[in-house]
């Protein structure tokens, strides 16, 4: 009996380790899904509305922002529990109901297809359905096993430390989803950041696969009809009669980043995508995906925007999806005396997380971005507009440093204090 001793010990410490190791290993994925959601509140609402559409829950399209900002906020606050060990048994309990409800939902969507991306890492990383099922099969195989050992994790801190810090980090997710619906995402993973060049990246490389189909035909010959295809059709035998032909999409080819920008003048219906991604002058683009929904101050701010442009020898549009009548009306109600264009409205919500919100080009390039409350005042714009949307990246970059280095610093600290008391 004592020599199978060190045998259970063993077992006990190697059970103890993979415990850790999966109690790390979902943390930090719930923290990376949660972070990359949260910074971008709207795209996660935009995810939500669309779901509602899939399954027909249009009824609960009012709640989609709330419960996409409780959401990020819940999975980012699992992980860091998990990661630092904080409230384990409430932690593990969140993380497998987490689990138990997306693993059945992304086995729906593999078979059923009406979301063709989950959503579950934002725009940051774009997982297929397939891929989406086989990642919660093993976050839930995880999920278990922190489940199973969820009371013999030792408590690093007294219970009332540990709320203590779980609402500080609730308040702290919070504050940073807010500031992302309230500005612009701190980090932008869409193919229209600043710094990219829309006709470049709407290049198709020579070389690359191409999408393939399979097409299918039908003849019809003395009342019978038969299906070929391409490659046997009777096509010289005129006593088979074509009836129909249908093409189905095999395997996916080459999709470049941006694949859907176009513009359109709405007096006139002229396509001005070419010439204005082309122009050596600089072009605001004010995009106002619906204008219903717009706010309405902003829309009034943009027209001395546009002013200050035809007065410097610059573009200004406005880029919208809604109907004719309701940009006349709009115009009309707000005295707005810049031109309008038709854009696709999911290109519009791509394009920048604000309605509207504010981009600057200059030969297809996008120079700089603004939501709607950070709009730039005229009396500051310089004839240097380059330069001026140099400085302000800049300094969001040493923002976007400062909240990474601090975060990082903090989730450090307390990683350190757990291993010491571990």
């Amino acid at each position: 009996m004592p020599e199978s001793q060190p045998v259970i010990l063993k077992k006990i410490i190697e059970m103890k380790i993979l415990a850790d190791v999966a109690r790390i290993l979902l943390g930090v994925v719930f923290i990376f899904s949660g972070f990359v959601k949260e910074i971008d509140p709207l795209g996660s609402t935009y995810k939500f509305l669309d779901y509602f559409t899939a399954f027909h829950l249009t009824a609960l399209s009012p709640s989609a922002f709330v419960l996409a900002l409780l959401q990020n906020t819940a999975e980012t606050l699992i992980g860091v529990a998990l990661v630092l060990r904080l409230r384990m048994n409430v932690s593990a309990w969140a993380v497998l109901l987490f689990m138990a409800f997306y693993t059945p939902l992304t086995l729906i969507l593999l078979f059923t297809n009406p979301v063709t991306d989950c959503g579950c890492f934002g725009d940051a990383l774009i997982l297929t359905n397939l891929q989406t099922f086989i990642k919660n099969l093993l976050l839930t195989a995880l999920a278990i096993i922190v489940f199973v050992r969820r009371n013999k994790f030792v408590p690093v801190y007294r219970p009332v430390t540990e709320w203590v810090c779980v609402a500080a980090i609730a308040v702290a997710i919070t504050g940073i989803s807010l500031h992302g619906y309230r500005h612009l995402p701190l980090f932008d993973f869409r193919p229209y950041s600043v710094g990219v060049n829309i006709p470049q990246d709407m290049t198709i490389p020579e070389g690359v696969p191409a999408d393939e189909f399979e097409t299918t035909l039908y003849y019809e010959k003395d009342g019978v009809v038969k299906v070929f295809s391409e490659q046997d059709y009777p096509w010289n035998d005129s006593t088979w009669i074509w009836k129909d032909t249908r093409s189905r999409l095999v395997k996916k080819g080459y999709q470049p980043p941006i694949h859907d920008f176009s513009v359109t003048t709405v007096e006139d219906g002229v396509d001005i995508t070419e010439e204005l991604l082309t122009d050596d002058r600089y072009t605001f683009l004010l995009i106002a995906c619906r204008l219903d929904e717009s706010n309405r101050k902003a829309l009034q701010q943009a027209d001395g925007i546009a002013q200050f442009c035809r007065d410097n020898g610059h573009r200004f549009y406005c880029l919208t999806a809604s109907l004719q009548d309701e940009i006349h009306s709009i115009k009309s109600q707000l005295g707005l005396s810049y031109e309008f264009c038709f854009t696709d409205g999911i290109t519009l919500k791509t394009v920048i997380r604000a309605n509207p919100g504010l981009v600057l080009l200059k030969k297809g390039t996008i120079l700089s971005k603004w939501h709607f409350n950070d709009m730039p005042d005229i009396r500051e714009l310089p004839a240097d507009l380059t330069g001026y949307a140099l400085k302000k990246q800049s300094a969001a970059s040493d923002k976007r440093l400062f909240y990474c280095l601090l975060s990082v610093f903090i989730l450090v600290t307390f990683a350190f204090y757990e291993f010491r008391k571990n």
